[in-house]
């Protein structure tokens, strides 16, 4: 899983607290909620449902040109993110768009071509997922196939369990520079509401975490002889 454990680790103990009260959204754009970074600074709000697949190591392209078949050429990004492309040498890919690295790529043949016209088409790339993790019936990692909401991910992922705490799940979403964005989200208010406004839409590598409701953390100090004790009428 390319979310590292360390990085999550980072990220809960740390922004949460900020997170708590999230910034207003600006007059320009109402309707989309604002994250907060692992540095703490406001960016954009997560639900952005139309993000442009970025390529990753191990993804797999044809590469083909309409005026220089002698170019079509089947590239993999390396593990370090460049490609190598024939007679030209490599370019960086990890991180960059389709559209993006297509015209990077009739760019750099433009020194031994006359106006390339470049066409990329993916063959191999990483399938579209979502992970959810914490207090919830089968935690895992799950594919990403349809618009799935934050709510409908934790359905998916076996629901809430009775140690769940309802009123601060963790929405993380892997950020272009490297870092992650972070969302806390009080489900349990938006439920009781019917205001779905705050469920936010799934994007692809999106991390869900349910952390553990107080009750339950202590449950296992206290005696099973007491908890009976209260739960009988007749001692009451």
């Amino acid at each position: 899983m390319k979310f590292s454990m360390v990085v999550f680790a980072v990220l809960f103990a740390a922004p949460c607290a900020t997170l708590g009260q999230p910034d207003a959204p600006s007059a320009s754009e109402p309707s989309s909620p604002t994250a907060i970074t692992a540095s703490g600074r406001s960016a954009p709000g997560l639900d952005n449902r139309a993000p442009r697949y970025r390529l990753r190591k191990g993804d797999s392209f044809e590469v083909q040109f309409a005026f220089s078949p002698e170019f079509n050429q089947t590239i993999a990004v390396q593990p370090d993110g460049y490609i190598t492309l024939k007679s030209v040498g490599t370019i960086p890919a990890e991180g960059i768009t389709v559209p993006d690295l297509t015209n990077n790529i009739e760019q750099a043949y433009s020194g031994i071509l006359n106006k390339p016209v470049v066409t990329l088409d993916l063959k191999d790339f990483d399938k579209p997922y979502f992970v959810v993790a914490g207090q919830v019936g089968k935690p895992g990692k799950f594919d990403l196939r349809s618009d799935l909401t934050l709510t409908e991910g934790v359905a998916i992922a076996g629901g809430f369990t009775e140690a769940s705490k309802h009123s601060q799940v963790v929405l993380f979403r892997p950020a272009a520079n490297g870092m992650a964005e972070a969302r806390l989200i009080d489900v349990k208010k938006m439920l009781r509401s019917r205001d779905l406004t705050e469920d936010i839409h799934l994007r692809t590598g999106d991390m869900i975490f349910v952390p553990q409701n107080r009750i339950s953390k202590i449950q296992k100090y206290i005696p099973t002889s007491s908890l009976g004790l209260y739960g009988n009428p007749q001692f009451y």
